[in-house]
């Protein structure tokens, strides 16, 4: 928490507050979802590789998914519920916060992930219907929300005051965390994928000696 109100701030969570707080949740779920995403694209098995154990991957990913939603719509949710004179939003400042009391272009970033990772979540669901390939297309729109959340996490004022954000601030720590730890496994997906790519060709192209 941000030591210049440390003593100002009331002792009890205010609505603010909360939806902070369902925010960075949301963020570490979303974080881990990607995490699994990845792992489920290259088909990492668990159970030959590390922990050695029978996880199901894919389950994981669809759930958290849901759960990870369903934390991302009570973020602004909560915000309904505010006291603070500055920081009264509606519904439509919710869902399309262009006139949204302070911070008009964060609230619009956060928007925008959401209604990304919505996309994807949706689009997931009714996967068997779309068919893989236009299904896969529209996967990709996750690293875009994600991006986007990254930004939003960074730039907004937790406290709605439209401070300039302390990248050295604990919220901020971990979003900084959640970024490298996403850009991280992003490296290794594509050099594992990679690896794999130029494994099969010289397995296809490989000339089989006589006997």
């Amino acid at each position: 928490m941000d030591s210049r109100d440390a003593f100002a701030r009331p002792s009890f969570m205010t609505a603010i507050d909360l939806s902070s707080f369902a925010g960075l949740t949301a963020m570490v779920l979303l974080t881990l979802n990607i995490l699994l995403g990845l792992a489920v694209s290259v088909n990492y098995n668990p159970r030959r590789q590390w922990p050695r154990r029978k996880i199901p991957l894919f389950k994981l990913h669809n759930w958290n998914g849901y759960l990870a939603m369903a934390v991302v719509c009570l973020h602004p949710v909560i915000l309904l519920f505010s006291s603070d004179p500055k920081a009264q939003f509606g519904i439509f400042d919710l869902a399309l916060p262009l006139h949204s009391p302070g911070q008009r272009l964060y609230n619009c970033l956060g928007a925008t992930a959401f209604y990304g990772f919505a996309l994807v979540v949706t689009t997931s669901y009714f996967r068997p219907r779309l068919g893989y390939r236009p299904w896969k297309k529209l996967h990709y729109v996750a690293y875009f929300a994600a991006a986007v959340m990254f930004t939003h996490g960074l730039v907004i004022d937790p406290d709605v005051k439209g401070r300039p954000p302390d990248l050295l601030d604990g919220e901020k720590v971990l979003v900084e965390g959640c970024l490298a730890t996403v850009a991280a496994a992003s490296i290794w997906r594509w050099r594992y994928g990679s690896e794999r790519t130029r494994y099969r060709k010289r397995a296809g192209t490989a000339v089989p000696t006589s006997v």
